[in-house]
């Protein structure tokens, strides 16, 4: 990539954001239409979760194929096709007549937006080389998740409630065309000097793994844990995950690679991806359900109560990249950790949804943890890397986040779905609510320890020089293998 000034460099982060704005915000949307969805496509929280996991499961399946296609072809063309896609996908999701119609569509969205985050975060790291000017700019990038959730809230509430659920997704649209407009003047084409060879047999393991894991966890409270089907499931993906790791270590060039591994931050920082996300695919499938559906609120209230979770998102993001620029990402994982875990424990041991007070601590405590954790999972992902690869180290750092969100609505749901089974009736659907939701919040909790031991473990002086050795040793290996080309 051409060296660009500070203004265009700036320039650039912006129109990367907006990519990331669009799916944030149709996360963030979706999730307070979902009681209205479910009441007019007359479907059930099985039902709630495809159409949210549909979306998550086919992008986290891409993401690494998509990040490392944008290193071989093109990143500027790669995002561009992916804003297309993704504005397409959009339009049909807002036609869609049925609930398969909707999840077969959220799907086409999905393989938009598999070409959109890791080949911008591969733009962002290619465009800012500087290690402090770099964790900035992923500071920035972060803070777009909080602007997602703090107007996704309102706006899909102001549009479910005045136009209908379908509008939630027109506005990526304008959005969408703005972005294509902007990158197609804007940024430079830059590829990676040895990009990888495509790996189909990886990528079917991928979807084979991460569709049958999803299919079994949704489907069994239906099903029965010990039905055919969901031990099928069961089967192909222990099989598939088998075939990963015996497969991708014999190729040259694998879908996944496996040596990333060896730093020890960039192991903690998938697991803490993983953890935070699902805590929070959880949170807000939880949350929507109970302020809609328990409360009696309407979306666009329902909307106004996140938003103190939402706005200390916005406001912690960007701090939080300062933080991991001076400090490192120590201090910002152990915050994101402790309060998350908190937030969770509100809920799981003390009732936090029996009076508002508490309700809106949790939601901040939670709003404050996720605020912290975002930066420094995707520089603790990219730091240290070859930048010839920086598409497939992002792209492993958001399949993580992905496969979190997709696993925590998955077995949060299928926890909530067994608690309230029986309960059609409303009095006994809001009378059970609590008790159901108890083992979710705790699963919850558990997510956020999860984010503070892995913090704690992965990234002290110790994890640190593990990432060099491994930097090191890549970066060996990629020159021994192009003197060898």
């Amino acid at each position: 990539m051409p060296d660009l000034s500070p203004r265009r460099r700036m320039l650039v982060l912006a129109i990367c954001c907006m990519s990331l704005l669009i799916v944030g915000l149709d996360n963030t949307i979706l999730n307070v239409a979902l009681p209205t969805m479910q009441r007019e496509l007359h479907t059930s929280v099985s039902g709630m979760q495809w159409t949210i996991d549909a979306y998550t499961l086919v992008l986290a399946s891409l993401l690494m194929l998509a990040g490392s296609t944008g290193d071989r072809i093109g990143r500027r063309r790669v995002f561009m096709a992916g804003l297309v896609v993704f504005s397409l996908g959009s339009l049909l999701c807002s036609l869609a007549p049925n609930l398969s119609s909707l999840v077969a569509f959220r799907a086409i969205q999905a393989v938009g937006g598999s070409m959109l985050n890791p080949v911008a975060m591969s733009i962002i790291t290619n465009t800012f080389t500087e290690p402090r000017e770099r964790a900035r700019a992923i500071g920035v990038w972060s803070g777009v998740v909080g602007i997602s959730m703090a107007a996704g809230p309102i706006i899909g509430g102001l549009l479910v409630d005045s136009v209908g659920w379908r509008s939630i997704f027109w506005i990526n649209l304008p959005v969408g065309l703005a972005a294509l407009l902007l990158t197609w003047r804007y940024i430079p084409e830059s590829r990676a000097e040895r990009p990888r060879r495509p790996d189909p047999v990886g990528q079917l393991l991928v979807i084979a793994l991460l569709g049958s894991l999803t299919y079994a966890i949704i489907e069994a409270p239906s099903a029965g844990w010990t039905s055919t089907r969901i031990l099928l499931c069961a089967a192909v993906a222990a099989g598939a995950l088998a075939g990963l790791l015996r497969y991708e270590p014999r190729r040259h060039e694998p879908l996944i690679d496996l040596r990333f591994f060896r730093s020890t931050p960039f192991s903690g920082a998938t697991v803490i991806a993983v953890s935070a996300f699902a805590a929070l695919g959880g949170f807000l499938f939880v949350n929507t359900l109970y302020l809609q559906n328990v409360r009696g609120l309407d979306a666009l209230h329902a909307g106004l109560y996140m938003v103190p979770m939402a706005a200390v998102t916005l406001v912690v993001a960007p701090l939080s990249g300062r933080l991991v620029a001076a400090r490192g990402p120590r201090p910002s994982l152990l915050i994101a950790g402790v309060t998350m875990a908190a937030s969770g424990l509100l809920f799981a041991a003390f009732d936090g949804e029996s009076s508002t007070g508490l309700l809106f601590t949790g939601y901040v405590l939670f709003g404050l943890g996720f605020g912290m954790v975002n930066s420094p999972i995707t520089n603790t992902a990219v730091s240290g890397m070859p930048r010839a690869q920086a598409g497939v180290a992002a792209a492993v750092a958001s399949t993580s986040r992905q496969t979190g969100q997709t696993l925590g609505v998955a077995v949060i749901g299928a926890v909530l779905a067994g608690g309230l089974a029986g309960t059609a009736a409303p009095g006994a659907y809001a009378a059970a609510f609590p008790d159901a939701a108890r083992p979710a919040w705790w699963i919850i909790t558990g997510c956020g320890l999860a984010v503070l031991l892995m913090g704690a473990a992965t990234s002290g002086r110790r994890a640190r020089e593990s990432a060099r050795r491994t930097a090191e040793r890549l970066e060996m290996e990629q020159e021994l293998a192009g003197s060898a080309a």
